[in-house]
């Protein structure tokens, strides 16, 4: 059997890095953990973590093709993210013009989630726990 200790991170590619780390970091709150410019690749990188814990490379890269992700295409499909008090987190987003959908219910646990998008429309979801 694979012996797989966990999720060691996430790589998002984004279409403009200031937007995209202004996001990640001052809207979601993620930390900067490295920051880093590789110039023989024209591209930023940046390390990211949640709660203390590595999480999100989020890279720039010159003219990235776009990547189908909705309705339901193939492929990676969201990033999902746990929180106490979805209504609060909600506000908290809404404050920064970043629209959630209307909240759901999981049929099967009960619990609420929704839906957002980053600034490049990559799916984000807001689970609670």
């Amino acid at each position: 059997m694979l012996n797989l200790l966990g999720v060691h991170h996430i790589a998002i590619i984004c279409t403009d890095y200031a937007r995209s780390k202004a996001f990640y970091t001052e809207v979601l709150g993620l930390e900067i953990i490295r920051e880093v410019y590789r110039a023989e690749r024209t591209s930023y990188k940046l390390d990211l973590a949640l709660c203390g814990q590595y999480i999100i490379e989020l890279f720039s890269f010159p003219s990235p093709p776009p990547r189908a992700s909705r309705p339901e295409a193939a492929g990676l499909r969201h990033l999902a993210f746990a929180v106490a008090d979805i209504e609060a987190t909600i506000r908290h987003l809404a404050a920064h013009d970043v629209a959630c959908e209307p909240v759901r219910v999981d049929e099967l646990t009960g619990r609420q989630f929704t839906f957002f998008a980053d600034p490049d429309g990559l799916p984000l979801e807001l689970y609670e726990s």
